[in-house]
């Protein structure tokens, strides 16, 4: 069954349009914006819920056994939750390791990953500012900043299924092009104690040379807190689980824990011009990532809506069973098409949302992109689908989730780059700042602020 949801007086929807077999499971629902009641909405901004009010239990446990333990609390919950032979030697990926992985993979692996590579790395090297910035205010005024590196950086590379190579170019290279003296890494194994051969490529691609086979909050709290072999970062970014999520609450405060991201998102934002087939493929891009990730087209095209739900549910059987099982809880619980009444009402929607990534294929998609005020990656066109910016294009697919696209950036540069504030002032310079500085030293009740002026006007 696809229908249209549309809220009548009562509590109970009316579907107002159907196609399919009666009594058939509703694939893609769609909604009418403006009938959905202020709760409805509200519910459908939330998005998945983390259960981490449980996970803050389990991930204080782990912490404190690893604060108090070290290396051999870091080995006994890597035995029991990643793999059984795990040691305090060979928790950490070998040189011997990094030479099999060149060895065991696929050359068309190996050449799609160093193409993926050279972009992603060329879009990096081009955000990095000017190492030292100053400028003059006014007469025998400088100011400006000195850009540094962070020192440590941890990486959390998570592990469903299979693996992520794509996610450790993402995080590794800005780093590296950051200048990170130390870069490392901690992903999940998989129950023979090995880390996924093209992960470990990508890896020594971009430059890292420390991995850890580490997963959850073991992980976390071993950056945070360091071990006798693992040494302290300071600073941890990456997706990670529920628990890697409470670990980092918990560890707020001790280690910076970088950007808030969790269950995947996506909106497909699409008018009359759209090709419904187009708007249901990519669709279903984010919708595979996980039961509790929110998929959305968004249009007020009522004639595509179900153009493309139907399509939708066509594609939706050329997957494997356990991505299409994906698909239809997420679509279900929190994604779906949304019918506006016009343009505008999209967006506006839109920029609500705040969506990790955003998909415009509109009739002319730089038309509005001056209308789009959130969102966490913004793709332009038909040639540009959100898996070809995962992999290939360049840009970061490590994105705030959550609406934290309202305040929050995509991974890059800066997440590995700190800033210090630079000034000089020359004795002409100083001549023009003294009084305001005492007025305001006087003001505000800080006498020595006021000397340090007074006597500089005699000893200088």
């Amino acid at each position: 069954m696809i229908c249209i949801i549309i809220k009548k007086d009562s509590d109970s929807p009316l579907f107002l349009r159907g196609r399919g077999a009666v009594g058939a499971a509703i694939v893609v629902r769609i909604l009418k914006l403006s009938q959905l009641s202020s709760a409805e909405r509200a519910k459908l901004q939330k998005r998945a819920e983390l259960d981490i009010d449980n996970a803050l239990k389990v991930a204080q446990t782990v912490i404190e056994t690893i604060r108090e333990r070290g290396d051999a609390g870091v080995v006994d919950y890597v035995r029991r939750f990643d793999y059984e032979g795990a040691t305090v030697e060979n928790i950490k990926v070998s040189e011997a390791e990094f030479e099999q992985a060149f060895q065991l993979i696929e050359p068309e692996v190996k050449t799609a990953i160093e193409q993926a590579f050279r972009n992603i790395q060329e879009v990096h090297r081009r955000q990095m500012p000017e190492e030292t910035l100053l400028a003059e205010i006014e007469t025998g005024v400088f100011a400006g900043e000195k850009i540094s590196p962070i020192p440590n950086v941890g990486l959390y590379v998570p592990r469903g299924r299979g693996a992520f190579p794509s996610m450790m170019l993402m995080l590794a290279i800005p780093a590296m092009v950051a200048g990170v003296e130390r870069v490392v890494v901690c992903t999940p194994p998989d129950k023979q104690g090995n880390v996924e051969p093209v992960s470990l490529v990508a890896a020594r691609m971009a430059g890292v040379r420390e991995i850890y086979k580490l997963g959850g909050v073991q992980a976390i709290a071993a950056l945070a807190l360091g071990t006798k072999n693992i040494k302290r970062v300071d600073k941890i970014t990456g997706p990670c689980s529920v628990y890697g999520a409470a670990a980092k609450r918990l560890l707020f405060g001790t280690v910076d824990v970088g950007l808030p991201a969790g269950p995947s998102e996506s909106i497909v934002l699409a008018d009359e011009s759209t090709d419904a087939r187009l708007a249901a493929l990519d669709l279903l891009i984010e919708a595979e990532h996980g039961a509790d990730s929110a998929a959305l087209l968004v249009t007020h095209c009522e004639d595509l809506a179900i153009a493309a739900s139907e399509y939708a549910q066509e594609y939706l059987q050329k997957l494997p069973d356990w991505r299409r099982e994906f698909c239809e809880a997420g679509l279900a619980a929190y994604g779906g098409i949304i019918l506006t009444d016009s343009l505008q009402q999209s967006l506006d929607f839109v920029n609500e949302y705040a969506p990790e990534h955003l998909e415009v294929l509109v009739s002319n998609p730089f038309a509005i992109l001056g209308k789009i005020k959130n969102a966490g990656e913004i793709l332009l066109g038909n040639h540009t689908p959100s898996s070809m910016a995962t992999y290939a294009i360049g840009v970061n697919a490590v994105l705030p989730t959550g609406s934290f696209a309202r305040s929050y950036s995509a991974v890059s540069v800066y997440d590995f780059l700190k800033r210090s504030t630079l000034a000089y002032v020359t004795p002409e310079g100083f001549e023009k700042l003294k009084e305001t500085t005492k007025t305001l030293a006087e003001y505000e009740g800080f006498p020595a602020h006021k000397l340090a002026i007074q006597h500089r006007e005699i000893l200088l």
